[in-house]
């Protein structure tokens, strides 16, 4: 549940809050986290349960088992999020065929991980086998947050068998002076005060083309000489050296900032503050922060592996173009294209966007229904096995 760790672990807290607060179910999180973790007591009304560490990568710890064996009689259903580590094998276990459980998948059968990370989707492939299809396969419903995602998950795996289900996902709206939202973040990042610049928000990872923004940008600074580049979020895969050093080549360095992580206030003020949200990513299942950008009326300009992005051009909120250095240029200068009249109706259109498509609030009754309808059948493992 780190914050560091992205979306996931942020829509699960906020799919979890809105359940509650609307009176829909009451949720309660086990997670890998160790106790004591300052993440973990943020919200008195939702119960976390860390019952870490857990050895590696695969997250497996004796612990989980002892509290589901401990705890599962409570609870009517189970939502199991993301794959590929111990977590889901410890649910099946207990779960098929007993109580319903639902899956979400998160991008993780995304095809595009198969040809960029070979070794590790060959690993996959033996736990596919033994484990991780059984999973899926018994699940009341393995949950997608877009229909392209969905389309695209059935390619990456042989015998790929489950009942799929999109949901609605997303994020809530921005409460707060929005003023001293945008004060929060020019004191994270000063560069950027009275200026015009683009924003990245997330985890600065390989998939996410960070790369590509630093060199796109590198040519769209010949012919702008205001607006600036902020990259925020924490450094994953510890690139950020090597993106500074590119700017710096290409004699943008002063123009390109770096402000860490960007949280509460100060993540909201730099959606408030940007001209545009820029995600040029190679796979991207939703992008939760595509949706708060849309939140805060701010256009966003991706990529077309943002699995949202047909539903993106559809309403004219944003731009679309390859996840490649070509189509990541023209992004920009076709940003840069448009008038101030032509930017200001694609602004007044986001909050729109965002409330009849990505407000997190119809995530509940959906997953609530889904729960209801397997315990009144009383039939918790898929009849397709």
């Amino acid at each position: 549940m780190a914050p560091e760790s992205g979306g996931p672990a942020e829509v699960v807290r906020r799919l979890a809050q809105t359940a509650y607060q609307a009176g829909t179910y009451r949720t309660e999180i086990v997670c890998m986290d160790r106790p004591g973790e300052p993440w973990l007591d943020a919200d008195s009304t939702l119960p976390i349960h860390a019952v870490g560490p857990s050895v590696g990568r695969y997250g497996y710890t004796a612990k989980l088992d002892r509290w589901i064996d401990e705890n599962l009689s409570r609870f009517d259903g189970v939502l199991v999020s993301g794959l590929w580590q111990y977590h889901g094998l410890a649910v099946w276990k207990r779960c098929r065929a007993k109580l319903p459980y639902l899956v979400y998948a998160h991008g993780m059968l995304d095809p595009w991980f198969k040809s960029a990370y070979p070794g590790k989707h060959f690993k996959k492939l033996l736990y596919w086998g033994v484990v991780e299809r059984r999973v899926l396969r018994d699940a009341s419903a393995v949950l997608f947050t877009s229909p392209m995602e969905a389309e695209l998950a059935p390619a990456t795996f042989p015998l790929s068998r489950w009942n799929s289900f999109t949901v609605p996902y997303g994020t809530v709206k921005p409460s707060g002076d929005r003023v001293e939202q945008a004060e929060q973040f020019y004191a994270a990042c000063p560069g950027a005060r009275d200026r015009p610049f683009l924003l990245f928000l997330g985890r600065i990872h390989q998939k996410k083309g960070c790369d590509l923004l630093v060199q796109a940008f590198a040519k769209l600074a010949l012919v702008d000489r205001e607006t600036q580049l902020v990259i925020a979020g924490p450094d994953e895969q510890g690139s950020k050296p090597e993106l500074i050093s590119m700017a710096a080549a290409a004699g943008v360095a002063d123009r390109v900032h770096f402000p860490g992580m960007l949280q509460g206030d100060a993540k909201w003020g730099a959606f408030y503050s940007a001209e545009a949200f820029v995600l040029p990513s190679h796979q991207e299942n939703f992008g939760v922060a595509v949706a708060e950008s849309l939140a805060c009326g701010t256009p966003v300009l991706i990529s077309n592996k943002v699995n949202i992005w047909r539903e993106i051009a559809a309403d004219g909120v944003g731009l679309v173009e390859e996840d490649d250095l070509e189509g990541t240029t023209r992004l920009l200068a076709r940003w840069r294209s448009l008038t101030v009249v032509d930017r200001t109706e694609m602004a007044a259109k986001c909050q729109a966007s965002f409330q009849s498509r990505y407000q997190i609030n119809q995530a509940p009754r959906v997953i609530a229904s889904l729960m209801q309808q397997h315990m009144a059948v009383g039939e918790y493992s898929c009849a397709h096995r």
